[in-house]
């Protein structure tokens, strides 16, 4: 069974298209408008080997938040309608990424209920013309969208680009270890629930 899905998402802010392949092989491509974060959009393609095609027009003229933070809610319903119901997945994933002198850990739990507990103290404001404090729209974005719990701790780093890039690595490993198919649990939700 295929694990794709392509979502639209136009406003009066940004016009948004997102596909994404869970099984994919980590081709990008990318072009949000916003050039450090294709770069790290790039980092969870590669990483988690899910191939992803997002495009964005937004009102970069005022700022980049509206376009980060949809393609963060377009990026999760695309991740929400592809994972389907969830049946036989490892459901959770954890990856600790070093670069050079930074460190992140990312926890995923496909859960059904979004919520973000979100730790990087970035020790610049911006990196190009990017906003730090516009990674925590675009992963508030993505949960609330493909319900998922995410814990993001960056550990220790003092290079604001290694600080985002050890959290996009992490978020693309730990997303490959949720999403890869269980043999031992086909077919199963993995929840005593029996949903999620």
């Amino acid at each position: 069974m295929s694990r794709t899905a392509t979502i639209t998402r136009n406003t009066n802010e940004t016009k948004i298209s997102v596909s994404v392949n869970l099984d994919g092989t980590g081709k990008a491509e990318l072009n949000s408008s916003m050039p450090f974060l294709d770069h790290m959009l790039d980092q969870i393609a590669r990483h988690g080997l899910i191939d992803l095609n997002i495009q964005c027009q937004g009102d970069n003229h005022i700022d980049d938040h509206h376009s980060a933070e949809d393609v963060g809610i377009t990026l999760g319903q695309a991740f929400n309608k592809a994972v389907g119901d969830k049946k036989g997945i490892v459901r959770y994933g954890h990856s600790y990424v070093p670069l050079d002198e930074a460190l992140s850990r990312v926890v995923i739990d496909f859960s059904g209920r979004p919520g973000l507990d979100f730790n990087c103290k970035f020790t610049r404001a911006s990196i190009g013309r990017l906003d730090t404090e516009l990674f925590y729209e675009f992963f508030q974005g993505f949960v609330n969208h493909a319900l998922v719990t995410l814990h993001i701790d960056n550990l220790k780093g003092h290079n604001s680009h290694h600080q985002a890039e050890t959290i996009f690595k992490a978020f693309g490993r730990a997303l490959r270890m949720a999403l890869t198919v269980d043999e031992r649990q086909q077919g199963v939700i993995p929840s005593t629930k029996g949903c999620l």
